[in-house]
């Protein structure tokens, strides 16, 4: 007998192939993001000035999304060519940042690597959905684990120490674009594929009409509010947490941060399952208690001993992004299929959107 009709002979390869190039891709995002110590240094950058070298990445990432949602581009266009272009993109964008000498010139650069990342992400969600019919909920989780891991990237890079900031720019370039090649060469449209569309910018409006639709986003929105601030921000939170203590913000702060932010690969992962096997929304509203919870408990153990700091930050990091997968798989599951990837990516837009506004908020409440 051959395999049931709603499994893919070679979905767990795709999957693994899939997760690397994401891992790879998206490491551009935080980049600027990981030397910002180094920055303030060298570009004499106030805190407002490092605020926005993330927030642009945010913004542009919402202008791409913006862009591809009313255009239907990734559901017009074969994923695979997307997300080559927007890779490629996102790395070009990216390896200037160092000739840029100071935040002026810095924040274009960094727009234009959220614009082109916006190519990267949906487009990866909606391919490795033609492989899942069962257990698509477990695959998009891997899929948003590996844009953590990938997220988390340049924290490591940057805590081997002794490396030039420009070392690890050039680094998560050339990563990003390695990921942009392995999903365009490795990793063929799965054999559930989705219609192919043709252009109607009427479909972005139409994707909040969807009632299932409208309230997987609401939830994701809540979800987004929280989880960029306190990825853009950890880092500073802990070296101000060594700072306190009278050490040196060093390599420590980078490796905890990579820690906080990549053990949310493992969330992801469980909330893909648990997503399946328990409900969607009941996964979601577990993991929004859990991490909310510890957004409000992480403050008051700023004086505690490190472990314990450590202990809640890394509970904060596993459930802060473990709800994302639930919420994409629904989207996949209850919108127009001939429009899934405008349906994703308007989504994205608007929960990032939100995310400029609290990235920035944590300065002024500081």
């Amino acid at each position: 007998m051959g395999p049931p009709a709603d499994r893919a002979p070679g979905r767990v390869r795709a999957l693994a192939l899939l997760a690397v190039a994401v891992v790879l891709g998206m490491s551009t995002w935080f980049s600027a993001t990981a030397v910002v110590p180094q920055l303030r240094a060298e570009w004499a950058l106030t805190p407002s000035a490092a605020a926005w070298l993330t927030i642009a990445v945010q913004l542009g990432f919402v202008a791409g999304a913006l862009a591809s949602s009313i255009a239907n581009i990734a559901d017009v266009y074969s994923s695979r060519t997307v997300i080559l272009a927007g890779g490629t993109g996102a790395a070009a964008a990216n390896v200037l940042l160092p000739f840029a000498g100071g935040a002026a010139a810095a924040l274009p650069l960094r727009f234009a690597t959220g614009f082109f990342l916006a190519g990267v992400y949906p487009p990866a969600l909606k391919l490795m959905a033609t492989w899942f019919r069962r257990g698509r909920g477990t695959a998009l989780g891997v899929i948003v684990g590996a844009l953590t891991v990938g997220s988390a990237a340049p924290h490591l890079v940057n805590g081997l120490g002794g490396l030039d900031w420009r070392l690890v720019v050039y680094t998560t370039s050339a990563l990003t674009f390695a990921g942009a090649l392995v999903a365009r060469v490795a990793v063929p449209e799965g054999p559930f594929p989705f219609p192919r569309a043709t252009f109607d910018p009427r479909q972005a409006r139409l994707v909040f009409a969807n009632r299932d639709v409208r309230l997987a986003c609401l939830g994701y929105f809540g979800h987004m509010w929280e989880l960029y601030a306190m990825w853009a921000w950890f880092v500073v939170f802990f070296g101000a947490f060594e700072s306190a203590r009278g050490g040196a913000v060093g390599t420590s702060a980078a490796f905890t941060t990579f820690a906080v932010i990549a053990v949310g690969g493992i969330g992801c992962w469980l909330g893909g399952v648990l997503g399946d096997r328990w409900g969607r929304a009941e996964t979601s509203a577990l993991m929004m208690t859990i991490s909310g919870s510890c957004a409000v408990l992480v403050g008051l153990v700023f004086d505690a001993p490190t472990w314990l700091l450590v202990a809640v930050s890394l509970v904060w990091g596993f459930s802060v992004v473990a709800d994302s997968a639930p919420f994409s798989t629904l989207v996949t599951e209850r919108s127009d299929a001939a429009f899934v990837a405008t349906a994703l990516t308007l989504q994205l837009a608007v929960g990032f959107t939100l995310t400029v506004a609290t990235v920035w908020l944590i300065t002024v409440l500081v």
